[in-house]
């Protein structure tokens, strides 16, 4: 056996991130403190609880312990705010915690109506291209990334964080931020597939989710209630194509 020797390693950071809109608080977040404000325009969209141009302003703000992130909303949009308020402390952005009922969690989800056409070639090059586009990933061995991809696969913009869910809200928030639209290409997540990533994939209306482990049976469930192409298990030489209603993969 080896002898033990004193090492440096980097880890990522992790600290609350506070969400409010027009002063109500609606949840605390764990999160990389990176990339705040594409994270706030993404999770309130992946929230389903305002379109763009309902958001009319974000602030971000360090406090001790923490950030506060304050969003202004307009008026109209404050209903549902008020009707999912968390009341407890959420982790990595998993967009649950705190709903009270059932019902809540599994309210019905928009039909994803956007269309695209792509290949399992195109995918491979995608997820080839990503290890690359993942410093902090590659810093620490600690994070997810979510990425948005083209059809021809070709990497568009990518995002980490310490949560899988939270990389996504902060994609999200960066492709829209910059003037793209979701709806022309496909999202991939360094993760396994969760049902909260597939509704916020649906939520903005992309039309299909790429993820490099498994799928939980409620994943696929929601993904095809939806009409979202889904694809787990994604590797460099294979996929397993769980949904693809419109037969978007060649």
């Amino acid at each position: 056996m080896g002898a033990a020797s004193p090492g440096a390693r980097i880890v990522p950071l992790e600290m609350p991130v506070a969400i409010e809109y027009n002063s109500i608080g609606y949840g605390v977040m764990m999160a990389t403190p990176a990339d705040l404000e594409a994270f706030a325009l993404g999770f309130t969209l992946t929230e389903g609880l305002a379109q763009l141009n309902e958001i009319l302003d974000i602030h971000t703000h360090a406090v001790e312990g923490g950030i506060v992130l304050r969003i202004t909303l307009a008026q109209s949009r404050l209903e549902p705010v008020l009707g999912r308020a968390r009341l407890r402390v959420s982790e990595s952005s998993c967009g649950l915690c705190g709903l009270d009922n059932i019902a809540q969690v599994l309210r019905p989800l928009p039909p994803v109506s956007a269309r695209i056409t792509t290949s399992r070639d195109s995918i491979h090059r995608a997820l080839e291209a990503l290890p690359a586009l993942q410093p902090l990933s590659a810093a620490t061995g600690a994070v997810h990334a979510a990425a948005f991809c083209l059809p021809d696969g070709s990497v568009q913009q990518v995002r980490e964080d310490v949560g899988r869910h939270t990389a996504l809200d902060k994609l999200v928030g960066a492709v829209v931020g910059a003037g793209h639209r979701v709806e022309d290409g496909f999202f991939v997540l360094t993760s396994r597939c969760s049902y909260e990533l597939v509704e916020k994939t649906v939520q903005v209306g992309c039309p299909l989710l790429v993820t490099i482990s498994a799928p939980t049976s409620l994943a696929v469930e929601r993904a095809r209630e939806a009409d979202l192409a889904l694809v787990a298990l994604a590797r460099q030489d294979s996929m397993l194509v769980m949904n693809d209603p419109h037969r978007s993969i060649r």
